[in-house]
């Protein structure tokens, strides 16, 4: 299988990092939505990343949809998500949470990088500021002070926020005062010096 797209990219991301931990291969090919959108659109018409080229050369997208399909791909006892009770319904709530942070970040990346200054809309980078921090506010209270919200292994909940978390203070310095999220601040640190999230650098 195949993985395109940029590890500038929190859902990219997410997807390397989370196969890696689950001992399944990707091959990664980085081609950007930006800059290489007539290669992207022949791959995927839809130029959306992650793309996943599956083994038959049939594609996937949206890195939940992707993971989901490489889980199937795991062994039993290194898949990130669990099967079923309390255990999973808690990781799919705390990746959702997760996942807004990434996507809110992603919208006042765009606003204050691409939009003209003259096109930005105020209302809305204060909406999506506040949805942003709203969302690691809920992950802050969630983690645990010592481990992973996996317990003694990291979960698809741990991997996503951790990403999220990068992600953003990568794009957006200064934006988050890291001292007001020590839980998380504590766990990204724990997160970033794995072997996998080092295999995957932000590009």
């Amino acid at each position: 299988m195949k993985l395109i797209g940029m590890l500038d990219s929190p859902y990219v991301r997410r997807v390397a990092i989370s196969a890696r931990l689950m001992g399944v291969a990707l091959e990664h090919e980085s081609v950007s939505v930006f800059r290489h959108m007539d290669r992207f659109s022949a791959i995927n018409p839809l130029i959306k990343a992650p793309t996943l080229i599956c083994d038959d050369g049939g594609i996937l997208m949206d890195s939940t949809l992707i993971l989901d399909h490489v889980e199937a791909h795991a062994d039993a006892t290194r898949r990130l998500t669990p099967v079923d009770g309390p255990a999973r319904q808690q990781a799919l709530y705390r990746v959702g949470v997760a996942l807004v942070a990434m996507e809110k970040a992603v919208q006042w990346y765009y606003e204050i990088a691409l939009r003209p200054e003259t096109k930005r809309w105020d209302d809305w980078i204060t909406r999506i500021s506040q949805q942003l921090q709203r969302a690691f506010e809920l992950l802050e209270v969630a983690l645990p002070a010592e481990g992973w919200f996996g317990g003694d292994h990291m979960d698809s909940a741990d991997v996503a926020c951790a990403v999220a978390w990068r992600f953003t203070h990568f794009v957006l310095p200064g934006k988050l005062d890291a001292a007001t999220f020590p839980r998380i601040a504590a766990h990204s640190a724990r997160a970033e010096a794995l072997p996998e999230f080092l295999a995957c650098p932000l590009e």
